[in-house]
C-alpha cells in the first residue's frame, strides 16, 4: 500500500512552500480540510451491460493514483483551451496512493484518497496521473463476464502512463468550495463505459462507437479465462483495436461530467517496471 504524505504551496503553486512566514497570512481565515475523491461510479459498484452484451461484475477496480495535486485557478482553468493553469494556491500529495473503486455498494460514497490541511477557497481544478509505480500496473481490472452460457473471469493490468489536468466538477452537487475551518472535497472521476460501452445506450451513440466492448478482450482468454497486461494487449490485439484502446485511455478521467486534458507522461515505467 503507498503511503502519502502533503504539502500545501501558495502562490502560483508550482513550487516548495520555502518557509512558514506565509502560513501567517491564513491566521485570520483558519485552515480547512479538503478531501481528494476518486469515484468510478456505479459501473464499478453495481456491474453493468457492454455494448455488445456482456454483462460485467468488478470484483476489484485498483487505481493507483500519483502526482495529485488540487488547485485554486484564477481565471478558471479550461482543459478544452490553449491556456495553462494559473494557480493561486494548491495542495498536493507527494507519495502515489492505491485505492479500489469497487468498494461499496449503489449507496457509496466516492472512495477516500487522503484528506489534506488546505487554505479556504474554491478548488476548481484538479491534475493526477495513472503511471506505474515499482512495477505495478496503475488500473488493474478484476470481474467476471457473463453472456449467454459463456463465462469469463478476467484480470486486466492497464498501463496507460497520462497524466489528467482537469478543470472545475460538473455534478449535481458543488465540490471545492472550502469555507475556513470547514470541509470539502474534490473527485477523480473515471468512465469506463468508455472502455466497454453501454447496452442502454443505441448502437450509433457517439460513446459505443468509440469504446471497445469486451469481445475483442475474449479473442485473447484461454481455458475460458482472461489475464492480460498492457503488453500482452499490444502484441495481440489488432492495430486498429489497439489504437482505439490508447484513445479511450486519454476519455477515461473526468470531474464528474467535465472534462480534463489527458497528456502522455515521458520516461513513464512499464508494468514490468522497464523505462519506456
Amino acid at each position: 500500500m503507498f503511503k502519502a504524505r502533503s504539502r500545501w504551496q501558495m502562490g502560483l503553486g508550482l513550487g516548495l512552500l520555502a518557509t512558514y512566514a506565509a502560513a501567517a497570512c491564513t491566521q485570520s481565515q483558519p485552515m480547512g480540510t479538503l478531501e481528494i475523491r476518486a469515484n468510478g461510479e456505479d459501473f464499478v459498484r453495481q456491474g453493468f451491460v457492454t455494448k455488445d452484451g456482456w454483462q460485467i461484475t468488478f470484483d476489484q477496480v485498483e487505481v493507483i493514483l500519483s502526482e495529485v495535486s488540487a488547485y485554486q485557478t484564477d481565471p478558471p482553468f479550461d482543459p478544452e483551451a490553449a491556456e495553462p493553469l494559473q494557480a493561486t494556491s494548491s495542495i498536493v500529495l507527494d507519495a502515489p496512493v492505491k485505492v479500489d473503486l469497487a468498494t461499496g455498494d449503489e449507496t457509496a460514497e466516492p472512495v477516500l484518497v487522503e484528506t489534506l490541511e488546505a487554505p479556504p477557497g474554491r478548488f476548481n481544478a484538479l491534475s493526477w496521473a495513472l503511471t506505474p509505480q515499482q512495477g505495478e500496473a496503475p488500473l488493474v481490472l478484476k470481474g467476471t463476464a457473463v453472456k449467454a452460457n459463456q463465462t469469463v473471469p478476467f484480470q486486466m493490468a492497464l498501463a496507460p502512463s497520462l497524466k489528467f489536468t482537469c478543470g472545475d466538477f460538473i455534478g449535481d452537487d458543488r465540490k471545492g468550495i472550502l469555507e475556513p475551518g470547514e470541509t470539502a472535497d474534490v473527485e477523480a472521476t473515471f468512465h469506463f463505459d468508455h472502455l466497454f460501452g453501454d447496452a442502454d445506450l443505441p448502437a450509433d451513440d457517439e460513446l459505443n462507437q468509440g469504446a471497445l466492448g469486451f469481445d475483442p478482450f475474449t479473442q485473447l482468454a484461454t481455458d475460458s479465462s482472461l489475464e492480460v497486461t498492457q503488453t500482452d494487449l499490444q502484441q495481440q490485439l489488432s492495430g486498429a483495436d489497439y489504437e482505439k484502446l490508447e484513445a479511450i485511455f486519454s476519455s477515461l478521467g473526468h470531474v464528474g461530467e467535465g472534462h480534463c486534458k489527458a497528456e502522455m507522461v515521458e520516461g513513464a515505467m512499464t508494468e514490468a517496471g522497464e523505462a519506456e
